[in-house]
């Protein structure tokens, strides 16, 4: 298991993470501290377990939104795959329905090609 320390409000904390996460969780710890940073300035010193639940809330109120907008395209998504569906069948019911017709008017022709080849040739007139 790797070690990072990260640094979140000037303060350096040990962290443990999977072999090759240690960007990954600096990262992320950045991105927490910029929180904090934005709430300290904004309310001043209030205390550092409530500065840090604030951005906890903080972050957790962009993720709920991220979720719903996530959900809100699934389902966009879901309606799109179900068009594309129903278009492809209908698609396949109208291939069925042309090579149905064009059976029919070969059938047609080769009637009319059988009536054609046996009557006999007319004879020219004097």
């Amino acid at each position: 298991m790797a070690q990072v320390t990260v640094t979140i409000d000037g303060k350096a904390y040990r962290m443990a993470c999977e072999e090759g996460q240690e960007a990954h969780l600096t990262e992320l710890a950045s991105e927490f501290d910029r929180y904090v940073g934005h709430l300290k300035g904004q309310f001043g010193e209030i205390g550092d377990l409530r500065i840090t639940v604030m951005a906890g809330i903080m972050v957790m109120d962009e993720m709920a939104e991220i979720n719903r907008r996530l959900a809100a395209a699934e389902e966009e998504l879901a309606g799109f795959r179900e068009g594309r569906d129903t278009a492809l069948s209908g698609v396949h019911h109208r291939e069925e329905a042309v090579a149905h017709a064009i059976s029919d008017l070969a059938d047609r022709l080769n009637g009319i090609t059988r009536k054609l080849t046996q009557r006999p040739a007319p004879q020219p007139q004097a």
